[in-house]
């Protein structure tokens, strides 16, 4: 019993840091990434659909993403959903083949993104500490329960301690390599 609520605890730890490595890959830096991409929804047909599932997206150079499109009709509607996105990127096409430079970041943007990076890295942390304590809370229930003894209780919030801070090291872990990436020359 103890068990399973520290092995779904750690499930959902882990997607929680998961979920926060995925929101800083989408964070600008000064490399050109194809994650920059990821979140942006392009109006195909009149449907929202994410631009990964309409082209594909390379990077031939270090400050530039290459979008190939499937469809040559999708060409414009890509370009127009880059330039709405809040990316503050400039796609230029020859009509087969977009190419987005990425401008070099300015010292002012770079302390924003890290600021930003840090605002998603909590929401990170703020995540697996409700997994603790939700995790917490069924063990409490449990000894109250008379179905666990104390000491199993106490052993068990030790474990739930110890795989908390685990994940958040690992948070942590992944926003100094982040902050490095951004404040990189």
């Amino acid at each position: 019993m103890i068990q399973d609520v520290l092995k779904d605890a750690r499930t959902r730890m882990q997607k929680a840091v998961e979920a926060t490595a995925r929101e800083l890959a989408t964070l600008r830096t000064g490399r050109a990434s194809p994650a920059l991409l990821e979140h942006i929804k392009v109006d195909y047909y009149g449907t929202q659909v994410p631009l990964n599932q309409l082209a594909t997206i390379s990077v031939p150079e270090p400050r530039l993403l290459v979008i190939q499109p499937w469809d040559r009709n999708a060409t414009k509607a890509i370009e127009k959903a880059i330039l709405q996105s809040e990316l503050g990127l400039v796609p230029s096409s020859d009509g087969v083949v977009l190419r987005v430079p990425i401008p070099p970041l300015t010292e002012e943007r770079r302390r924003e993104l890290v600021r930003v990076a840090r605002k998603h890295a909590e929401e990170g942390r703020v995540a697996v500490r409700n997994v603790r304590r939700e995790a917490r809370e069924t063990l409490e229930e449990l000894e109250e329960a008379r179905e666990i003894s104390e000491d199993e209780a106490r052993r068990a919030q030790e474990e739930l301690q110890k795989l908390t801070d685990r994940f958040i090291a690992e948070i942590d872990t992944l926003l100094q390599k982040k902050e490095a990436e951004i404040l990189e020359v």
